[in-house]
């Protein structure tokens, strides 16, 4: 994708061949005194909660296309230089989405005392339409799947629909948050566009969340140019509260929405590389993304991750220590909102993935982490016998095996055969806070964000110098 500084070739070739002829030792990966050397240093270090400082106070918001991503390319670029990794901000066409006005009353239903009306919470979702400057007014209606919105297409026909879908909590806090955000992100993704197809004047859609403070999660859809209707996320409670008043008969709402699409806008993915020794043209990516929604300073999504994946290269640092392969750690961009940094890498790089030999992201908050997830062959299992001993100090040694990840940026690499990693972490309360004015610097645990950096790291390292290939997943042998 970019070559490498001649010095820094010349001395990868010199080291190469000392370490083949033997006139000077490596540090194998699976050495537990290292492993245990990279833990523990990452463990005592202050650092990345210290850059996810700098990054939620000093910059906040970074939603592409805006001022704050901007700034932040710049923090994340100027930090990793100053570590001493070669830097290299590869250009990235990005969406430039801009909120405006979002406001929403219910202004009849079944009986409403004379000049009353219900205010509604909400926040327009990424790509949405605009009403018109005075906003709009429509029947309100509710379905609850997308069956039924098809089932009732000529009542959508002109209608303000909420496609109301709850949040499981109780399958997150057993451990399957994943599992009831994807339901609900089926709907918050397809669901403006399916109500647009059928005529809609607008949609809503429930927020994906767990914690009721009458808080609106936003997000990214499906619309497309000249198919966009206006589409927003209303709170748990107002959800709650439209569905009560359906009950007692029909509804009007007044919706304004006035954000803007703008043309598309120049950005960057921040990638910087610790070169390796004789293995230094194989590559294993450690990740998080750059880019946040703009309601908040996306200290869970995704500054931790990219500070974590940051603290990796500030590790080895301090131990002076440099893996056989090349550890390029990525500050992705524009994952929220179109995914267009993981595809301008892709881009770059499909026709040599052989040299992508593994790839890690962390992009599920920074909660406390329990092991690591793994789209490896099951043969590869056994391999990583050596890591999992040295992360169980520190309760962070499950390894879970499976076919596919698809994680926000690394699926199309993972598609293409390049094994894939994250950190398994406690998710429970994750999507109180995701994608929400909420997602602040408060709410992260500086010791799980140190285990986090530990965890990556001992990961990190482990990958860049084990030999051989660690397999692919079934569906992709």
């Amino acid at each position: 994708m970019h070559s490498v500084p001649l010095h820094r070739s010349l001395l990868s070739l010199l080291l190469g061949s000392l370490l083949a002829t033997g006139a000077l030792a490596a540090t194998p990966g699976d050495d537990p005194k290292a492993l245990a050397q990279v833990r523990d240093t990452a463990l005592q270090s202050d650092w990345a909660y210290a850059r996810l400082a700098d990054m939620t106070d000093l910059i906040g918001p970074r939603l592409s296309g805006s001022a704050g991503a901007a700034a932040a390319v710049e923090q994340v670029a100027a930090t990793m230089r100053g570590l001493g990794a070669t830097v290299t901000l590869q250009p990235v066409k990005v969406p430039h989405w801009v909120r405006g006005v979002e406001t929403a009353e219910i202004v009849d239903y079944a009986g409403r005392p004379n000049g009353v009306s219900q205010r509604v919470v909400l926040t327009a979702l990424g790509g949405s339409g605009a009403t018109p400057a005075a906003g709009l007014t429509a029947p309100l209606i509710i379905v609850r799947s997308f069956e039924e919105l098809n089932a009732r297409a000529a009542e959508v026909k002109g209608a303000i629909v909420l496609i109301d879908t709850a949040f499981d909590q109780e399958m997150a806090e057993r451990g399957l948050a994943g599992v009831t955000y994807g339901q609900g992100s089926r709907f918050r993704f397809g669901g403006p566009k399916a109500a647009a197809e059928l005529g809609a004047a607008a949609a809503l859609v429930r927020s994906i969340g767990g914690a009721d403070f009458r808080i609106p999660h936003a997000g990214a859809t499906s619309l497309e140019d000249g198919k966009r209707i206006p589409a927003a996320a209303v709170t748990v409670e107002d959800a709650l509260l439209i569905g009560r008043l359906a009950a007692r008969g029909p509804m009007k709402m007044h919706l304004t929405l006035t954000p803007q699409n703008l043309p598309d806008a120049d950005s960057y993915n921040v990638i910087a590389d610790w070169p390796g020794t004789d293995k230094a043209g194989d590559v294993v990516i450690v990740s998080g993304h750059l880019d946040s929604w703009d309601l908040a300073t996306g200290a869970h999504d995704d500054g931790a991750g990219v500070v974590a994946a940051m603290g990796v290269i500030e590790t080895l640092k301090k131990l002076d220590y440099r893996a056989r392969r090349t550890i390029r750690v990525i500050a992705w961009m524009n994952e929220e909102n179109g995914g267009r940094g993981g595809l301008a890498y892709f881009d770059a790089n499909k026709t040599g993935l052989a040299k992508q030999y593994a790839a890690i992201e962390m992009d599920s908050g920074a909660g406390r982490p329990f092991g690591i997830l793994a789209s490896i062959g099951p043969k590869s299992e056994k391999l990583f016998a050596p890591l999992r001993a040295a992360l169980q100090p520190i309760g962070a040694h499950a390894f879970t095996r499976r076919d596919a990840l698809g994680t926000g940026d690394l699926h199309r690499l993972e598609k293409g055969g390049v094994p894939s990693f994250e950190p398994l972490v406690d998710s429970h309360s994750y999507f109180h806070y995701h994608h929400t004015p909420a997602d602040t610097l408060d709410k992260v645990d500086p010791d799980n964000l140190k285990r986090n950096v530990a965890l990556m790291s001992s990961l990190a390292w482990f990958l860049a110098n084990i030999d051989g290939e660690i397999g692919r997943a079934p569906e992709q042998e």
